[in-house]
């Protein structure tokens, strides 16, 4: 029996991670080498077990060239097969993640994020529930190395508190996990940064837009988007607010660089 799409994603994020366990336990001369064998590894575990699962699909992965086939076809798969590199090279951190998500005819149709270190794959085959608000301030998951100003100068005005951690995958995973109620990043991905996340995100009830409160468009000529939020429905009205008051140059799109 052919596996859906939904428990392909799961199982491709998994396998992937677990081999990235393996690949992170081996002896390397550096950091550099360490992220180097991760993202080729696990890039050609995913491209070729999607060939075998998937043939008639295009690919579009962080780390391969680009095909202009995927722009015809119908069904692209968008990975990420090793989002936080610096966090995987750094032995003591767990917040690192892969990413597999499903584009067909223009919507995002399944998803996986694996938390490897952790032992956990988020995935639209069995959408998590999010639970609920405890009392507090909001709490606003950032980059630990490369937080937009919006964010510092949004949890100002909104009084929240900022939660640093790695992968972009394992911010939005905060989100659904309840440890953050949002994540708002205005400084630039690619698409393999947040596909993944956003469909489990979105299966588990979450709002997902662009700042303005326009949709995520996927599988474009470029892969370049320029922001994201992530947030518990109830709050996406009163964060869409507060971001459309801040300074324009806070909010304006980056330039293509990447940052998570």
């Amino acid at each position: 029996m052919t596996a859906s799409d939904h428990d392909t994603a799961s199982s491709l994020a998994t396998s992937a991670g677990e081999l990235l366990l393996q690949v992170r336990a081996r002896d390397f001369a550096d950091a550099t080498a360490r992220k180097a064998a991760g993202d080729a590894e696990s890039h050609r575990f995913l491209m070729d077990r999607l060939a075998d699962v998937r043939p008639g699909d295009a690919v579009l992965s962080e780390e391969g060239a680009d095909d202009p086939v995927r722009l015809g076809a119908e069904r692209a798969w968008i990975v990420d097969p090793l989002d936080g590199t610096r966090e995987f090279s750094e032995l003591e951190r767990a917040d690192w993640a892969v990413h597999v998500a499903l584009w067909e005819r223009g919507e995002l149709v399944a998803g996986a994020v694996a938390l490897p270190a952790e032992g956990t794959t988020f995935s639209t085959a069995e959408p998590a529930s999010v639970p609920a608000r405890p009392d507090g301030p909001l709490r606003l998951a950032v980059s630990r190395s490369r937080p937009p100003a919006l964010v510092t100068v949004l949890s100002e005005q909104l009084g929240a508190e900022l939660v640093p951690m790695g992968s972009a995958g394992v911010k939005a995973m905060a989100v659904v996990r309840g440890r953050a109620n949002a994540y708002v990043h205005g400084g630039g991905q690619y698409e393999w940064d947040s596909a993944a996340p956003v469909a489990v995100a979105r299966a588990a009830g979450l709002h997902t837009s662009r700042l303005d409160g326009s949709p995520l468009v996927y599988n474009s000529p470029d892969p370049w988007l320029p922001d994201l939020l992530i947030c518990r429905p109830e709050l996406a009205e009163q964060l869409l607010s507060a971001l459309a008051a801040l300074p324009a140059d806070l909010t304006a799109p980056r330039p293509r660089g990447g940052a998570a």
